[in-house]
């Protein structure tokens, strides 16, 4: 029989297995609570099959992050599978980060929550004009739902159409992602560049 520890640092092994853990999520309160107390285990359980547990302690989550192969070792598999991203995914990305940067310069430490209607008309910007309204709609619903998906959104209980957006958008784009992108964005607008990328459902 595991002992109370060995318990609770099994449990935020799985957590992390599953998805991100955060300080601010109540469910989340005892995974968060065990990698303060026991981060090490939890750190060595990881070490052994290549993957690094990330904390950051001033944005308030933690995640798995695969380590890159050293002196000509064969790369292990990764934990979690990428996914191609299509260019209007790869772009909302962006574009919420660059939001969340203007959020973060207010002074304002709270969440940046966003309307369905705001999403949409980041993403419109950057559309191919077209006289159809509602595929319009329909596409930047997709590429809102993907992003989600992936766990960068997140709908808030109780409040349809509003999205909280995540603070672990900050360790996929990375200010150089975001400074490298913003350079080209004004030549993709109103294009179908077909642009896409990768993503996981934690960062790597």
């Amino acid at each position: 029989m595991k002992t109370p520890d060995e318990q609770s640092v099994a449990s935020a092994i799985i957590h992390l297995m599953r998805d991100v853990v955060y300080r601010e999520i109540p469910s989340h309160e005892v995974a968060w609570e065990t990698l303060q107390r026991h981060r090490g285990r939890v750190a060595d359980h990881f070490a052994a099959i290549g993957i690094d547990v990330v904390v950051d302690e001033t944005e308030g989550y933690a995640y798995l992050s695969t380590r890159e192969a050293e002196n000509g070792e064969d790369p292990l598999p990764r934990l979690v599978r990428r996914r191609t991203l299509t260019y209007n995914a790869s772009l909302l990305l962006v574009l919420l980060r660059h939001r969340m940067v203007e959020f973060e310069s207010t002074g304002d430490d709270g969440k940046l929550v966003l309307t369905r209607d705001q999403l949409v008309e980041m993403l419109r910007v950057f559309q191919q004009s077209s006289s159809n309204e509602a595929r319009t709609i329909d596409q930047a619903d997709r590429t809102i739902a993907q992003v989600a998906e992936l766990g960068f959104l997140r709908e808030l209980r109780g409040q349809p159409g509003a999205w909280e957006v995540r603070r672990i958008l900050k360790a996929y784009v990375d200010a150089q992602t975001l400074s490298d992108f913003a350079s080209r964005l004004n030549a993709y607008a109103g294009a179908d560049s077909g642009v896409s990328g990768t993503a996981e459902r934690e960062p790597t």
